[in-house]
């Protein structure tokens, strides 16, 4: 069974280099797209306090988290994580890796064996130092190959995702 498990934000956002207010998150965007393909469980990662709505004031808490390898508290998922062998889980690229809310969640799993497929959404730095980092962190899940989508094209990455999510069986032989 599958369950897609994401994190993202609306709000002002860096779009094309220009910062711009969208109603949802680019990674809630391909998050969507990757449950509807697989029928599975789409299920948010909502920040118990939530990020700043304005760009800048995101950035430089993200950066602060960052620094200080912190673990902002989120909300139970209210999901059982030992009903589920693939888990897709779903960020956007932050100062170069993944938002400190993600370290947060997989810190209280049972990841063993788990296969974690990571994507993410980016706006030129792909998955940045993100998967190095979470294999290091978590090294007891099976870390399967990535898809990282530029955030400015998240409405339109029904392709590649479907591309993709094709290749997932390949991987697990």
């Amino acid at each position: 069974m599958d369950v897609v498990i994401y994190f993202s934000r609306q709000g002002e956002n860096l779009v094309n280099g220009e910062i711009v207010r969208i109603d949802t998150g680019h990674t809630a965007m391909v998050a969507k797209i990757i449950a509807c393909e697989l029928g599975a469980e789409l299920v948010p990662i909502i920040p118990l306090n939530p990020y700043p709505d304005g760009y800048q004031a995101a950035v430089e808490l993200a950066r602060k988290e960052a620094k200080y390898d912190a673990r902002p508290h989120v909300r139970d998922l209210g999901i059982q994580w030992d009903r589920y062998e693939r888990i897709f889980l779903g960020f956007p690229n932050w100062c170069g890796s993944f938002p400190m809310v993600i370290a947060t969640l997989l810190e209280k799993q049972v990841l063993t064996g788990k296969r974690i497929y990571p994507f993410c959404t980016h706006e030129g730095g792909a998955f940045g130092k993100s998967l190095v980092e979470l294999e290091r962190l978590f090294p007891e899940a099976k870390w399967m190959p990535g898809l990282a989508v530029r955030g400015s094209r998240a409405n339109k990455a029904g392709k590649a995702v479907t591309n993709w999510l094709a290749q997932r069986y390949e991987w697990e032989e």
